[in-house]
């Protein structure tokens, strides 16, 4: 008995003094960038987060230019750093610990509380639920636990890369025979890519349909009589981005990037170098894209294809600035806020989901299909202020976030205190 004890109080959550404050901040950091980049499949069919023709009118000039930005900027960036960084607490959370065998059975029940977490995220409240998608990849990725530094570093780039590129190929053929480029299949190709995209429009309105005027049992129906498949895409998500990305995060946390006190002053120039060319493929695209007036197949090679290429680069690059950064802003009041919101990102993550349904949906707030992408802003800003404010005022009477600390207490099969001493 005394020795379960003994084990029990060796294997606690770390506490607050315990964190690695670069990891809560650049989270902070993700968790908002992950709202500017979903507010649109919040508010318009899916099919409106990669296409603008599908928002109200068509799209506006300005919901294009939007597009650009996006694409060049947000779209996939804010998901794929918060791979690089759960990657990271993989191995934070096991090398934390006195029982290395203990605490990979503790991580994996964590992981499978997240993937029911994600499960429940996806019915109730917004379908483009990462959580589910995280934790499947979770288990792929401790496989590769035990490597140094180096050899995940190199694995998760060169995997990266390839997958990425891989994606990117997967959407050329269409592309070019919607161009008229391509003699393969001509005429029977042309009519069966029309007719796949005409189906896809369709399902387009039927889910516009339903979020506009249906009650929230009515949405419930309609995403599991007909969204539900979208969860084994979660596994090709994983073997294309979110495993090897969870990778180079496992490999820049051995290589102590996120580390008190890390010097990333070396790698300066180069994550720079890095960072812009990401940047300048992304813009290439998007601009030849913008200029071709967004044709169907086209649009989604730039934007799930060569994208996907273009931010394995600006994930690189961007991630070891940011966690310079943070090195230098731990005391300003900017990186306290952004700290305390990535300290509480799941519960922003799920709190926002929530939040926006309430906005959008016909039955509650009632602006889905009503706003292009610049009207989204305010919307976005509500979101940010909403995040930070309820991070700091929760954060300055509990220890942990609700969602965060519902998921220790299953991962230990413990309930630790919430509220703070004193407050």
């Amino acid at each position: 008995m005394q020795a379960d004890q003994e084990l029990r109080a060796k294997m606690v959550p770390a506490g607050q003094a315990d964190r690695l404050h670069s990891l809560d901040l650049i989270r902070g950091i993700a968790v908002l960038g992950i709202l500017l980049a979903n507010v649109t499949a919040f508010g318009q069919p899916s099919m409106s987060y990669y296409w603008p023709p599908a928002l109200p009118g068509g799209g506006s000039e300005s919901d294009s230019i939007a597009w650009l930005v996006q694409l060049v900027l947000v779209d996939g960036k804010f998901r794929g750093l918060f791979s690089i960084l759960f990657g990271a607490g993989l191995v934070l959370f096991v090398e934390r610990k006195h029982d290395a065998e203990r605490a990979l059975v503790l991580q994996l029940r964590r992981l499978a509380w997240l993937i029911l977490l994600g499960l429940l995220h996806f019915v109730l409240l917004f379908r483009g639920d990462i959580l589910f998608g995280y934790g499947i990849a979770g288990f792929i990725a401790l496989f590769f636990l035990r490597l140094p530094a180096e050899k995940l570093l190199a694995i998760g780039i060169i995997w990266a890369l390839v997958a990425s590129g891989m994606q990117a190929l997967s959407y050329l053929t269409p592309a070019l025979i919607e161009a008229g480029a391509s003699e393969a299949g001509r005429a029977d190709a042309i009519a069966y890519y029309t007719d796949y995209w005409q189906g896809r429009l369709i399902v387009a309105q039927e889910q516009a349909r339903v979020l506009e005027h249906g009650s929230y049992l009515d949405v419930l129906r309609y995403r599991l009589a007909e969204e539900s498949g979208l969860l084994a895409g979660y596994f090709t998500i994983g073997f294309f981005e979110t495993v090897p990305l969870m990778l180079i995060g496992m490999g820049f946390y051995r290589s102590g990037l996120f580390a008190p006190g890390a010097d990333a002053s070396g790698w300066r120039w180069t994550a720079l170098a890095v960072l812009v060319t990401g940047i300048a493929i992304n813009l290439a695209m998007g601009l030849y894209v913008y200029r071709a007036g967004f044709p169907p197949y086209l649009t989604q090679l730039a934007f799930f294809g060569v994208a996907g290429v273009a931010n394995s680069f600006m994930l690189l690059g961007g991630t070891a600035l940011l966690a310079q950064w943070t090195a230098k802003a731990s005391g300003g009041w900017l990186a306290e806020r952004l700290a305390q919101t990535g300290r509480m990102a799941l519960s922003n993550y799920v709190g926002t989901s929530l939040v926006m349904m309430l906005v959008f949906h016909g039955w509650a707030g009632g602006l889905y299909g009503t706003l292009g992408k610049l009207d989204m802003l305010p919307v976005v800003l509500l979101g940010w202020a909403l995040m930070i404010a309820f991070s700091r005022i929760w954060l300055a009477r509990y220890c942990y976030g609700p969602l965060e600390w519902l998921w220790r207490c299953l991962t230990y099969w413990h309930r630790f205190p919430l509220k703070r001493e004193g407050s």
